[in-house]
């Protein structure tokens, strides 16, 4: 036994599990990745149940570091949320396929997205460590360095930043921060992934992740009543002029680096339940 859905009383076995990885086209390599991911998605934290049959419709987002990510080919790189590398298609795949399959949340049955998006398909990638200036996602989650994990995030889709003509961390990190409007106030986590060519100018003028994380932090808000004309409504008395952050904190935020390097696109990735009732899961292997 990997994990257990209790809420549907669903059993999620080692052999489940290989049989749906083997749908999915994972080659026998890739069944540890699966297997620490399956795992990671059961942990009551995670709240497998209500994430796959909401209405909001998120994805497992799930994020490999450690060694096994170069042994297998992992992708990091152009196009890291889309197709074209095997082993991040087929576990993503197989994750899925779990979820519906084994755990019994089938689109259109207990599965009722309103819209979902196409990481509920396969959503797995690595991040570059080549690229990234600051310290990986597992370290900052306490893995040890040279130990492989996996961490399940359950995501929104990626809401693009465009920012082709900054050349400093104030005028990119504005646009992300505009970009992060759209989640609404008072997110407990969610993700930025920085591509190569933001970072290099952040890195370059030696901006520290919290460095990031406190900007982004301070410069995405609306009043209490302009959240209210939007449609939100923020945990505070409306029609108000109460400044009030995307984010609960700084440390609301979780850094990712990876993307291609060309192109000044960056995204945000809100969490289900603006992260309050799905906790983003690390798991080493």
């Amino acid at each position: 036994i990997i994990g257990l859905d209790p809420v549907k009383g669903r059993v999620l076995t080692a052999e489940k599990i290989a049989i749906n990885a083997v749908m999915a086209g994972c080659k026998p390599q890739y069944f540890p990745v699966v297997v620490a991911a399956i795992s990671a998605i059961t942990e009551s934290q995670y709240n497998l149940h209500g994430i796959s049959v909401s209405t909001y419709g998120a994805a497992t987002l799930t994020v490999v570091g450690g060694p096994i990510v170069k042994e297998l080919g992992l992708n990091s790189g152009v196009g890291v949320f889309g197709p074209g590398n095997r082993a991040n298609s087929t576990i993503g795949r197989a994750i899925r396929l779990v979820i519906s399959n084994v755990s019994g949340a089938v689109p259109g049955e207990l599965d009722k997205g309103t819209l979902a998006h196409g990481g509920k398909y396969s959503w797995c990638i690595a991040e570059d460590s080549e690229i990234n200036p600051w310290d990986s996602l597992d370290i900052d989650r306490g893995v040890k360095p040279h130990t492989n994990s996996v961490t399940v995030f359950a995501a929104a889709a990626p809401n693009q930043a465009n920012n082709h003509s900054g050349d400093n961390p104030e005028d990119i990190l504005m646009s992300i921060a505009d970009a992060m409007l759209s989640a609404g106030p008072n997110q407990t986590e969610i993700i930025i992934t920085l591509c190569p060519e933001h970072i290099g100018y952040i890195s370059d003028h030696g901006w520290s992740k919290q460095q990031v994380k406190e900007f982004l932090h301070s410069h995405s808000h609306k009043t209490s009543s302009q959240w209210a004309e939007a449609g939100f409504i923020p945990s505070v008395p409306r029609n108000t002029d109460q400044r009030i952050s995307v984010t609960q904190s700084p440390d609301s935020i979780t850094i990712l680096t990876a993307g291609g390097a060309a192109g000044g696109f960056s995204a945000v990735i809100p969490l289900w339940g603006a992260g309050l009732q799905s906790k983003s899961t690390t798991k080493s292997f």
